[in-house]
């Protein structure tokens, strides 16, 4: 796919401006090729209602999304490639960042919009910062970004991890900022998983 045809969506997790995270994702962002259009939004900007589970709830189908939530939609759908940038809370996903994940359960069930489908070819990238030395605390957050690109058959492009805590700390990194220099110029093929909905 050309450069020119490709757009990133940045969705930025944290609680917190500026965080280590972001500044992690920023500085992968600026080795994206001239004509990779790219939207950052900040989730805590865009608060959306809590996801409400109408599956099991007369026809199944959810409401058409409205406000924060249909913008969120829209820019969705209108990504080539989607970065969840969350740090690492309590070793997964940050809220705003898992309440995100959550609608994407109503949008495939809303009747015309076909969201599996569109989905589908699109690539799905994290970046976190975390506190801990020892990478494996982050395989929570990571395994929660593979299967759901597996489910949607979308590409994952893996997680970009650095180490942080007090703001600018990942800037001194020297492995975090040498990976995102190369972060997303290789896609991981993956293929359809099994369902991640229960309950």
């Amino acid at each position: 796919m050309a450069a020119a045809e490709r757009k990133f969506l940045f969705l930025l997790g944290s609680t917190r401006p500026d965080g280590n995270t972001e500044q992690l994702a920023r500085r992968a962002a600026e080795a994206l090729p001239e004509g990779v259009r790219q939207e950052w939004l900040r989730l805590t900007d865009l608060p959306v209602p809590d996801f409400a589970d109408l599956r099991h709830t007369g026809d199944g189908t959810h409401p058409q999304p409205e406000g924060n939530l249909r913008h969120l939609l829209d820019a969705t759908l209108d990504a080539t490639d989607i970065v969840i940038a969350s740090p690492l809370y309590w070793y997964s996903l940050s809220t705003p960042a898992k309440h995100y994940l959550d609608h994407w359960v109503g949008w495939l069930r809303l009747p015309g919009l076909d969201f599996k489908a569109r989905m589908a070819g699109k690539t799905l990238w994290g970046v976190t910062a975390l506190a801990e030395r020892d990478q494996s605390v982050a395989d929570p957050l990571i395994g929660s970004l593979r299967h759901s690109a597996s489910y949607m058959s979308m590409r994952f492009g893996g997680v970009l991890l650095g180490n942080g805590s007090a703001p600018g700390q990942v800037l001194a990194d020297e492995v975090a900022m040498k990976e995102a220099k190369d972060f997303f110029s290789a896609v991981q093929e993956v293929s359809e998983g099994d369902s991640i909905l229960a309950g």
